[in-house]
């Protein structure tokens, strides 16, 4: 009888006055004393003689000196929607390999060096940098794909495999998650999370359950990590301190795992 194993977890200067400002004109040319578009500062400058400086002159503000950082936040954005575009591309293109793997039970060493090669491309655009502190990560997922054998039990006949749809809940407020298994054998195994950083926590399981019914404590040894590594409102992909992966699809946002 399979136990649901849990490595699954798991300074701007004021403006010349007006009687000033009226004299000053806008140098393009480089030479003497004036500066040219591609001056020191970066921006247009506008050139005045210095018989002309008087006490308390300062040089006006280049109106071009907000480009800099308008220009970034546009970059920035442009990046986003690009990463964006190629997530979705990538997801559709991780979920049509493993979609005949029965959850990679059935997958051999080329479809898994395959599926980790698209799931590698799909962390490069994570969206959530710091999944952890994203209410995304909360409720209740089912389990798409794994290499874990604890959790597939590939050596034994398929029809005494956990055939059944398998299941995480995660609770990041909480610090709790918990597997599930369905038919056959409807085991489940709860944890208490400890964060390592806003990506990776600590699991330690809490207990187990036979048949969903029996409670058994679990044993001290119990424990492992888990890094998340690709999270957005549909698609979780982790993986464990043993090098296994994990692809999950939320299933229910407002699931809670117990207390206790």
């Amino acid at each position: 009888m399979a136990l649901v194993s849990l490595p699954l977890l798991l300074p701007a200067s004021p403006n010349a006055s007006s009687s000033s400002s009226s004299r000053l004109l806008p140098s393009i040319g480089g030479g003497g004393s004036r500066r040219g578009l591609a001056g020191g500062n970066g921006g247009l400058s506008l050139a005045v003689p210095a018989s002309r400086r008087g006490v308390g002159w300062r040089a006006p503000v280049s109106s071009f000196s907000f480009l800099p950082s308008f220009l970034t936040g546009n970059n920035k954005k442009k990046k986003e929607e690009e990463d964006a575009k190629k997530a979705e591309t990538l997801k559709e293109e991780l979920l049509a390999a493993i979609a005949p793997l029965d959850r990679g039970a059935e997958a051999t060493p080329e479809d898994k060096d395959r599926v980790d090669q698209i799931a590698q491309q799909l962390e490069e655009v994570n969206p959530a940098k710091e999944p952890l502190k994203s209410d995304l990560l909360n409720g209740k997922w089912e389990l798409l794909y794994t290499t874990s054998t604890s959790i597939l039990q590939p050596q034994r006949p398929k029809f005494l495999r956990p055939f059944g749809t398998i299941y995480q809940a995660i609770n990041a407020d909480t610090l709790r998650a918990q597997n599930m298994e369905t038919w056959p054998y409807f085991n489940q195994v709860t944890a208490n999370l400890v964060p390592l950083n806003s990506r990776r926590v600590a699991v330690k399981f809490d207990y187990f359950k036979i048949f969903s019914l029996i409670p058994i404590k679990a044993p001290g040894r119990g424990k492992g990590e888990l890094e998340i590594t690709y999270l957005d409102e549909e698609l979780r992909v982790s993986r464990g301190d043993k090098g296994n992966l994990f692809v999950l699809k939320m299933v229910d946002p407002m699931y809670r795992v117990p207390l206790q």
